[in-house]
């Protein structure tokens, strides 16, 4: 059989490096649509380099009942893209970088598409074609499960309609899920650990898992692809709860992009 390795995730918007290190992993790409929105999650925002310092840049979005998934949730009228772009100019205009980081990301906000979980589709799929080799992406809901299913049981559903020979999730998630009940169903289960790549950011301390819009304003397209690639290790379900145990392995993951334990509560 061949390999079919299967990840899945919540849709962010402009997410850290990690999440595509965990795409250029992958087969296939589930994004979860049909998921509760979490306020205090990373859905509709990200860190960015600000005059020296970790900022935050959100999509806003409508109020609406918390009970709502993802893709029943609207982007605000007052969304100002003109507003966002000038903060984004701004702040990166010197990077030597800009033009072609600063065209995907206006690419991306002047999206016309008021729901919120297909504007996070569209900047994903964006940034994918040029950063990743070709992955299938999948809208959660568009699978035949149980949707009443929750946390590990869903994920391994997920992976079984998928046919899936391996699952692939990022280290932050290593708690969640039980690498025995993997291996009993036929599907191993492996995490991304992501190197610390630091790289120059003006003249200031470098500030590690800012959005990879920031990867992208200070690297080359090619930089960035060789950083995406060459730039995690995928450990073994077992081993990783060994090399935790022993610190080999940090037990900390970037809280800017804690991906894992937002995306499959």
């Amino acid at each position: 059989m061949n390999r079919r390795r299967v990840a899945v995730m919540q849709p962010y918007f402009f997410p850290y490096i990690g999440y595509f290190q965990l795409m250029d992993a992958a087969d296939v790409f589930v994004l979860y649509d049909n998921l509760k929105y979490t306020k205090k999650g990373w859905i509709n925002r990200n860190r960015f380099l600000e005059q020296g310092m970790d900022r935050r840049f959100s999509i806003p979005i409508a109020s609406a009942s918390d009970s709502l998934h993802i893709n029943e949730r609207r982007i605000a009228d007052s969304f100002d893209t003109a507003k966002l772009l000038r903060r984004i100019r701004a702040a990166y205009l010197r990077a030597p970088h800009f033009d072609a980081a600063f065209d995907l990301f206006q690419q991306a906000v002047t999206c016309t598409e008021r729901c919120l979980y297909a504007f996070l589709e569209n900047s994903i799929r964006l940034l994918a074609e040029q950063l990743v080799p070709p992955v299938k992406l999948i809208r959660s809901s568009t699978i035949d499960i149980d949707h009443g299913l929750a946390g590990q049981s869903k994920v391994l559903a997920i992976c079984k309609a998928l046919e899936a020979t391996e699952y692939v999730n990022a280290i932050g998630g290593r708690e969640l899920y039980d690498p025995d009940v993997f291996d009993r169903r036929g599907v191993p289960i492996r995490f991304i650990q992501s190197s610390m790549l630091e790289y120059v950011q003006f003249n200031v301390p470098f500030i590690p898992w800012l959005s990879i819009l920031d990867v992208m304003m200070f690297n080359s397209m090619e930089r960035t692809r060789e950083m995406i690639s060459g730039g995690y290790e995928l450990i073994e379900g077992e081993r990783s709860r060994d090399a935790i145990a022993s610190g080999s392995v940090s037990a900390a993951f970037p809280t800017a992009t804690s991906s894992s334990t937002d995306a499959l509560s």
